[in-house]
């Protein structure tokens, strides 16, 4: 899992130390991701099966996809597919995705990239791994994260950030025990480049066996900490948990996870996906590929997709023109 790393912990700045008086955030809730498939069939953990809306605010769906080890032939990815009303943060720790839509945007994401991708009024979309991977095979495993757009920015037109691994802001604990970095928001003074329509911070963090993390978290935003790999403990109660678990967090001013000292050969560190948001305090009327405020909304959703005014899949792409046109670049 190397996503983005460096030689040296122990040049990054570093979390301050937490007085003794901090409000460490409990665990609320604790759930184990069931597994399923998605697009072609390629095989996810929901992450968020079985929380309330209300406690993800202003989160919506993840999915851990993979990890797994493709052979040849073998690796899969979307078919063409309409969003509104939200945005997709696709986060790739290991292996390639290529992405293209119906309004001539696309790219390639890699190891530690996430494209972040606001549909806003609506789009058509696919996602894929490159045709030399299927060919070859390989290593997949990655993040999407959907997060709520505010009524007000619901029919933005969309754009996208195409974000680097090495533009986050990496930082580390006092003793050098973890890797954080941030992809978005703000932890301890460190800003990512993500740019959000509402406050929230996400963060991959690394645990190096026996070690502890300490995290200042704003008191006025949710605390979502999700296990990608190995094993170790959350909240101020040290609840275990292993890979494929989410913890909802309650109130406080500061998480606190960390790594069993040992851990399987596989997964040599612990691994952590860090969510958490301003509430946006909106209703959700949320079906498939759309997220809006009403039914009525939905509805009007579905009859724009049908009739075309999402876009339409580029010619090059649509199997009465041969089909076999090239995947995304």
């Amino acid at each position: 899992m190397p996503a983005i790393t460096v030689d040296d912990v122990l040049v990054l700045p570093r979390l301050p130390r937490l007085a003794a008086t901090t409000a460490y955030r409990p665990v609320r809730r604790l759930v184990t991701a069931p597994s399923g498939y998605e697009g072609e069939g390629f095989p996810v953990r929901r992450a968020f099966a079985g929380v309330p809306l209300t406690e993800l605010d202003p989160f919506i769906h993840l999915d851990q996809m993979g990890e797994v080890d493709y052979a040849p032939g073998e690796p899969k990815g979307t078919p063409w597919h309409p969003h509104r009303g939200f945005e997709t943060v696709t986060y790739i720790i290991d292996g390639i995705f290529e992405h293209q839509d119906s309004h001539g945007g696309g790219g390639t994401i890699t190891d530690g990239d996430t494209q972040w991708m606001t549909a806003g009024a609506g789009l058509l979309h696919i996602e894929a791994p490159p045709e030399h991977l299927v060919m070859s095979g390989g290593l997949f495993h990655g993040l999407q994260l959907w997060v709520n757009l505010p009524r007000a920015a619901k029919m933005n037109p969309p754009r996208y950030q195409d974000i680097r691994g090495r533009e986050s802001a990496l930082l580390t604990t006092p003793d050098g025990g973890a890797l954080l970095r941030v992809i978005a928001g703000e932890v301890a003074g460190h800003t990512g480049p993500g740019s959000t329509h509402t406050p929230i911070t996400v963060t991959h963090v690394t645990v190096q066996p026996g070690a502890e993390v300490e995290l200042p978290w704003r008191s006025d935003f949710n605390a979502l900490v999700y296990v990608l790999a190995g094993r170790g403990t959350v909240g101020a109660e040290r609840r275990p948990v292993h890979t494929g678990q989410l913890a909802v967090h309650g109130p406080g001013d500061a998480l606190r996870f960390a790594a069993d000292q040992r851990q399987e050969a596989a997964t040599p560190a612990l691994e952590v996906y860090v969510m958490g948001g301003q509430p946006i305090r909106e209703p959700v009327a949320h079906y498939g590929p759309f997220v809006m405020n009403t039914r009525a909304e939905l509805v009007q959703a579905f009859e724009d997709y049908q009739a075309g005014r999402l876009g339409v899949i580029p010619a090059h792409r649509t199997p009465h023109t041969g089909g076999a046109g090239p995947r995304p670049s």
